[in-house]
C-alpha cells in the first residue's frame, strides 16, 4: 500500500499542475457565495428592462460587463477576507476556508489574486462606463463605493471584526448591486430600487449570519466582535429566522397586491424550513451557511423571474 501511495505522488520538484493551480484559485474566490452579488445585479437588470425609457435600448452587452465587474469585485473581496482572517489568526484547522490554513496557496499568491481581480473589476467598469448612458461620476460613485466596501469588510479598519460586517453586507449585496445594474442600463438613479433589493439583501445576510453564528466561539477566542457574539446563540437563531422568512411574507403581500408571479420564490419555502431546523440543532450547523447560499441562488433566480414575468404596469414602487 505504501508503495502504491508513493508512486501516485508527483515527483519532487515538479510542483502542482496548471489545472490544480487553477482549481486552487477557483476555490479561493469561494464561488458558492457569488449568488449574493449575481442575483441582485440580475434583479437590477430585470427592473431596468421593464422600465427602460423609450429613447434607450436594453443592452445585453452592458449586462455582461456589469456582471463581470460585480463578480470580480465580489471575488476580490472574498480573497481579501481569506487573507486578513488568516493574518489575524481567525482561520484555523476547523475553518471552512482552507486556502492559507492548508497552504494550498501562499500569502503572496492570495495577494496577487486579489489585486488581479480588482484590476479586472476596474477594467470592466471602464468598458461599462464607455457603453452606459449613465454619467461617469454617478456610475463611479456607486462602483467605487462597492469596491471600497468589499475591501474594508476585513481589510483596513476591518468592519467585520467590529460587528459592522452585517450592516455592510445588507448594503452591498442588495441596494448597491441593484442600483448599479439599473443605472448602467437606464442612466438614471432610481432610489425605489432599494425596496426591491430588501428581500434579496435579507436572504443574503442570512448566509453571513449563519456563518458567524456557527463560528461564534472561535471568533470570540480570536478576539473579534460579530453581531452573533453580541446577541448570543438564542437571539442569533431568532434573527436568522427573521432574515430567512421575512422575504416570503413580503412576496405574499406583493402577490396579493400586484401580481401572482411573486409567489414563485415560495417554491423554496420548504428548504427554508429545513435550514431553520438545522440552525436550531447545533450539531447540524456546519453546512448551514453553504446550504443557505444554495437557497439564496434559487430564491434569487425565482425572484428575478417573477419580476421579469410581471407586467410593468403591475410592478410596485417605480412608475
Amino acid at each position: 500500500m505504501n508503495g502504491d501511495c508513493k508512486n501516485s505522488l508527483p515527483e519532487k520538484g515538479t510542483g502542482p499542475t496548471h489545472l490544480m493551480k487553477l482549481s486552487s484559485y477557483l476555490l479561493a474566490v469561494r464561488p458558492w457565495t457569488l449568488s449574493g452579488s449575481v442575483m441582485p445585479t440580475l434583479l437590477g437588470c430585470a427592473i431596468a428592462y421593464k422600465y427602460m425609457p423609450p429613447s434607450f435600448v436594453f443592452s445585453w452587452i452592458i449586462v455582461v460587463f456589469t456582471l463581470i465587474t460585480v463578480i470580480s469585485v465580489h471575488c476580490a473581496g472574498n480573497v481579501v477576507n481569506t487573507y486578513y482572517d488568516y493574518i489575524k489568526g481567525i482561520d484555523n484547522r476547523k475553518s471552512d476556508d482552507r486556502i492559507l490554513v492548508d497552504h494550498i496557496l501562499s500569502k503572496d499568491e492570495v495577494v496577487s489574486l486579489g489585486a488581479i481581480l480588482y484590476m479586472i473589476g476596474c477594467l470592466g467598469f471602464v468598458f461599462l462606463a464607455m457603453m452606459s448612458p449613465a454619467k461617469m461620476e454617478h456610475l463611479a460613485l456607486v462602483y467605487f463605493g462597492g469596491l471600497s466596501s468589499s475591501f474594508l469588510y476585513t481589510g483596513g479598519i476591518g468592519l467585520k471584526y467590529i460587528a459592522l460586517g452585517d450592516v455592510l453586507i445588507l448594503i452591498i449585496f442588495g441596494p448597491i448591486s441593484v442600483l448599479f445594474a439599473y443605472m448602467s442600463q437606464t442612466g438614471s438613479l432610481e432610489w425605489a430600487n432599494i425596496l426591491y433589493a430588501i428581500p434579496l439583501a435579507l436572504n443574503t445576510e442570512a448566509i453571513l449570519h449563519s456563518n458567524n453564528t456557527r463560528d461564534l466561539e472561535s471568533d470570540r477566542k480570536a478576539g473579534i466582535v460579530t453581531l452573533a457574539i453580541l446577541i448570543g446563540h438564542t437571539s442569533s437563531y431568532i434573527l436568522y429566522a427573521f432574515l430567512l422568512f421575512t422575504p416570503y411574507i413580503a412576496f405574499v403581500v406583493f402577490a396579493v397586491r400586484y401580481s401572482l408571479w411573486f409567489l414563485l420564490p415560495l417554491i423554496t419555502l420548504p428548504s427554508a424550513f429545513r435550514l431553520e431546523k438545522q440552525f436550531r440543532a447545533s450539531d447540524l450547523m456546519q453546512n448551514v451557511p453553504k446550504q443557505t447560499a444554495k437557497l439564496n441562488l434559487y430564491f434569487g433566480f425565482l425572484y428575478v423571474l417573477a419580476v421579469s414575468l410581471t407586467d410593468a404596469q403591475s410592478l410596485p414602487f417605480i412608475h
